[in-house]
């Protein structure tokens, strides 16, 4: 199998860690733990990580763009790595899956979601693949944008965390055996 990219969206900035919006971000970090992320090449706005899963080799990123410019970080990587949308899996933040959830898909709408529109808008495409996860509704009166920048609440955490480690595990998956075998892993998952 070709070599993957697999970025998680997040804002930049100790003041975003542990927020709704940078759980994809989490995600990529526990696909490797401990590994080293360092500034991509030529000029690219994003920390990345070359690791090995199995015989996959796998480019990990982090965009160190706000998410609404997402595009501006993933555009350049897939161009650089030659990672094509059935090697590259975005995950992410969703409101509108439930708490926890897991879903993977290839192609589809932004469904709002302001990172994957940029990486649409950039890559002209949105043949690629996305790994969501659901971080519950805001409650009532709780303006969505402000709703994903707020962290988790201390009761929610261990829920996350495995959701995290779940979403780690098909995104190993996506690496090693491809999209619709990661998609099975996220069914089974749930």
């Amino acid at each position: 199998m070709d070599r993957s990219l697999i970025v998680g969206l997040a804002n930049p900035g100790s003041r975003y860690d542990g927020t709704r919006h940078n759980v994809g971000a989490e995600v990529v970090a526990a696909v490797a733990p401990g590994q080293r992320f360092k500034r991509a090449r030529l000029g690219i706005r994003a920390d990345v990580a070359e690791v090995q899963i199995g015989e996959a080799k796998v480019v990990l990123a982090v965009p160190r763009t706000f998410m609404n410019e997402s595009g501006d970080a993933v555009e350049p990587l897939a161009r650089y790595f030659g990672a094509d949308g059935d090697h590259l899996l975005i995950i992410h933040d969703d409101i509108d899956l439930p708490f926890s959830k897991l879903r993977i898909q290839q192609a589809g709408g932004d469904a709002g979601h302001n990172g994957v529109r940029s990486i649409v808008r950039s890559l002209s495409t949105d043949g690629f693949w996305r790994l969501k996860v659901g971080v519950g509704r805001p409650p009532p009166r709780v303006d969505p944008a402000d709703y994903v920048l707020n962290r988790f609440s201390k009761s929610e955490r261990n829920t996350v965390d495995d959701a995290v480690i779940r979403a780690a595990q098909v995104a190993e998956v996506f690496a090693t055996s491809g999209g619709e075998a990661a998609r099975e892993l996220a069914g089974e998952l749930n």
